[in-house]
C-alpha cells in the first residue's frame, strides 16, 4: 500500500497529531508524519496529502515564502492540504486570509448548518444536506467576502463558514475552523450521534475519503432496509397495513423486513404470505428475538442463550415448512438488549449477523465501545460476530448519510405506530434517504448484511477484502479476472468448522486474531463466502420452565392487544 498521507506537526501537535493518526487508521490509511523542516529537505515522489494544524501550516506558509527552490516544487509534490483549527486564531486568521483571498475570523452562532451542494465529488453522500450540530459549535467561523474571495463554503450557516476551500500556490486547501474528535473515546451515548460531533467530525472524514479514495477502504455499495419491528403476519397490525405498506414501497422506493417474533409461527394468513411471497424484492422477514420477553437476550446463562436461540431457528423452520416463506437468518435484539455471551450464542448458530440498535451490552460492567469501533462497518466488540446498525428516522438524515460515508449498510427502523399518521413519518425518510448523492440497493435484510464489508484495490487485478458477517457476497464487476485477498477479524479460528467460497471449500489459515484466505474472480463473476462456526452444544439447558411458557404466551396476546386496540384508540383521541 502506498503511503500518500503525510501529517506535518511538531513536538506542540501531539494531540492534533494523535488523534489525525486515528482518525486515518479507521479507514486503513498509512501515515508518514514529518516537521516542516523535514518536509522541505525530502525528496518529492508521490503527490502527497497533506494533513495539519493551522499553527504549522502558518510555518510552512512561512518557509516556503523564503525558499523560492522548495515554493516552486510545491505544487509537484502536494496534491491537497487538510487544515484544522488548533485553539491559535492568530495562525487561523492568518491560514484562512491567505487561501481565501479576503476573510475575517466572527465569533460562530447558531445550530443549523448546511452542507454545500457545489462539491459533490468531495462531499460524496453528505452534499446539500442540512444538518444539526447540538454541541460542538467551533468558536469562531470565517466570513467570507462575497465580491473579493474565491473561496467556497463547503459547511456554513448564517454566521458564516466552518468550512471552506480555498488554494494556496495553485494546491486545494481545506480548512476547519471545529476540532478533531477523539476516535479512540468511549461512545458518549448509546450510539454515535452526529449532531453532536458534526464539526468535528465530518470535515475531516469528508477530505479523507476524497483526497485518498483511492488508499481508503471503501464499501462496495450500500445496501439499504427498513425493518418493522414485531407485527404479525395479518392484513393489518396496530397502524400497519401491509398492502398500504406496499404500495408506499413500490411509489417511494424502498424495500422491508419485518422483525417476526418465532413465538408467533403458527400465526400468520395465508393472504399476506402470499403478499411476502409475491414481493420477494419488496418484503421479507428477519428473526426477533424468540419468545420477545423482556431482555431474554440479556440474560447471560450461557446454556440458555444457546438452547433459545436454536429454538428461534427452529420455529422460524417449522413457519417456513408451514408458509413456504423463507426468512433472513439475521437476528433483531428484542428492546434492543443483549449480553456478549447472546453474540456468542448467535455464532455457533445459523445466524449471520446482527441488526440493532444498541451496540452496548447489558452485562456488568458495560464493556466500552469507541467511536472507531461503531465508524467501523459492524461493531465487532462481541465473540467477533458483527452488530451492524440501525437508526429511527427521528435520528435525522444527516446521520444516516454520515453512517454512508462511513461504509455502513443504512438500515432505518421502525414500529407500527410510528405510522399513526398515514405514514407521513415513514414517507418523509425515505424520500429524503433516496435523494441522497448516492445510489442505494434497497433489499432484504440477508442481502444487506451479506452486502456490507469493505474492499480496496491494492495493485491492478488484486482486491484486499474486510469481512464481518457470517457470510457475504462478492462480485467482481470489471472486465478482468481479479484476485480477491480476504479476511475477517477472529480471536478463536479453532471454532470454525468450514469456510466455503460458492460451493468450493476455500483453503485458509489464522494469525494475529484473524483468518485469510483468497479466491479468484472472472469479469462478472459473483461468489458467496460462508463461514460455519461449530454449533452450541444445548443439551446441557432443559428448557424453559411451563410458569415461564404461560408468561410468554399470555405477553404476546396482550402485546397483540395492545398495540390493535389500546395504542390505536389513544392516538385517536
Amino acid at each position: 500500500m502506498k503511503v500518500n498521507a503525510l501529517l506535518l506537526a511538531g513536538p506542540s501537535d501531539s494531540v492534533a497529531a494523535g488523534r489525525l493518526k486515528k482518525i486515518l487508521a479507521v479507514f486503513g490509511v498509512e501515515c508518514a508524519q514529518m516537521t516542516v523542516t523535514e518536509f522541505l529537505t525530502a525528496g518529492t515522489g508521490e503527490k502527497l496529502r497533506v494533513l495539519c494544524a493551522a499553527a504549522t501550516f502558518a510555518e510552512l506558509v512561512a518557509a516556503l515564502a523564503k525558499d523560492a527552490e522548495a515554493a516552486n516544487a510545491w505544487s509537484n509534490r502536494a496534491h491537497s492540504v487538510f487544515v484544522m483549527a488548533d485553539g491559535n486564531p492568530d495562525a487561523l486568521a492568518m491560514v484562512a486570509q491567505g487561501i481565501t483571498g479576503s476573510s475575517s475570523i466572527v465569533p460562530a452562532a447558531g445550530v443549523d448548518w448546511q452542507v454545500t451542494d457545489a462539491l459533490p465529488e468531495f462531499c460524496q453522500v453528505m452534499s446539500g444536506l442540512p444538518a444539526t450540530a447540538l454541541t460542538e459549535n467551533p468558536t469562531s467561523v470565517l466570513a467570507l467576502d462575497a465580491a473579493a474571495s474565491k473561496a467556497v463554503k463547503i459547511i456554513f450557516n448564517h454566521s458564516g463558514a466552518a468550512f471552506v476551500q480555498g488554494e494556496f500556490r495553485s494546491v486545494p486547501v481545506y480548512l476547519s475552523t471545529g476540532g478533531l474528535l477523539d476516535v479512540d473515546a468511549p461512545l458518549s451515548g448509546r450510539v454515535f450521534d452526529l449532531k453532536q460531533h458534526f464539526l468535528s467530525a465530518v470535515p475531516v472524514v469528508l477530505y479523507v475519503k476524497w483526497a485518498l479514495a483511492e488508499t481508503c477502504w471503501q464499501a462496495p455499495e450500500t445496501a439499504a432496509c427498513l425493518v418493522i419491528d414485531d407485527p404479525l403476519l395479518r392484513p393489518r397490525h396496530g397502524f400497519l397495513k401491509y398492502q398500504h405498506l406496499l404500495d408506499l414501497m413500490e411509489r417511494v422506493n424502498f424495500s422491508t423486513s419485518i422483525a417476526f417474533i418465532p413465538w408467533n409461527w403458527n400465526r400468520s394468513t395465508r393472504k399476506i404470505v402470499r403478499m411476502f411471497k409475491d414481493n420477494p424484492g419488496r418484503l421479507s422477514l428477519s428473526i426477533h428475538g424468540c419468545d420477545h420477553t423482556g431482555g431474554e437476550y440479556g440474560s447471560r446463562n450461557r446454556d440458555r442463550l444457546a438452547w433459545k436461540s436454536r429454538q428461534a431457528i427452529q420455529r422460524m423452520g417449522r413457519h417456513q415448512a408451514k408458509t413456504g416463506l423463507a426468512h433472513d437468518p439475521v437476528m433483531v435484539f428484542p428492546q434492543g438488549v443483549f449480553s456478549g455471551a447472546a453474540m456468542s450464542a448467535l455464532k455457533h448458530e445459523e445466524f449471520i449477523g446482527v441488526v440493532n440498535s444498541e451496540v452496548i451490552s447489558a452485562d456488568p460492567p458495560a464493556r466500552p465501545v469507541t467511536v472507531a469501533d461503531y465508524w467501523n462497518v459492524a461493531v465487532m466488540n462481541y465473540s467477533d460476530f458483527p452488530i451492524f446498525t440501525r437508526r429511527y428516522p427521528k435520528a435525522g438524515v444527516e446521520n444516516f448519510a454520515f453512517d454512508i460515508l462511513l461504509g455502513k449498510p443504512c438500515i432505518v427502523v421502525t414500529h407500527h405506530n410510528d405510522f399513526h399518521d398515514d405514514y407521513r413519518y415513514l414517507v418523509d425518510i425515505m424520500e429524503k434517504l433516496n435523494k441522497l448523492n448516492t445510489r442505494l440497493r434497497w433489499t432484504n435484510l440477508a442481502e444487506v448484511v451479506r452486502r456490507s464489508f469493505r474492499q480496496r484495490e491494492i495493485v491492478p487485478g488484486t482486491v484486499e477484502v474486510e469481512l464481518y458477517a457470517s457470510e457475504a457476497r462478492l462480485e467482481n464487476m470489471s472486465a478482468k479476472k481479479k484476485l480477491f485477498r480476504i479476511s475477517k477479524r477472529e480471536a478463536a479460528p479453532d471454532t470454525i468448522k468450514e469456510i466455503r467460497a460458492g460451493s468450493t471449500p476455500a483453503k485458509w489459515a489464522a494469525a494475529d486474531n484473524r483468518i485469510a484466505f483468497e479466491i479468484e474472480l472472472g469479469p462478472g463473476e459473483s461468489r458467496t463466502i460462508a463461514i460455519a462456526f461449530r454449533e452450541n452444544n444445548v443439551s446441557a439447558y432443559p428448557g424453559e420452565t411451563l410458569k415461564y411458557r404461560v408468561k410468554a404466551m399470555v405477553r404476546r396476546y396482550m402485546c397483540d392487544v395492545r398495540d390493535n386496540y389500546v395504542l390505536r384508540k389513544s392516538y385517536s383521541q
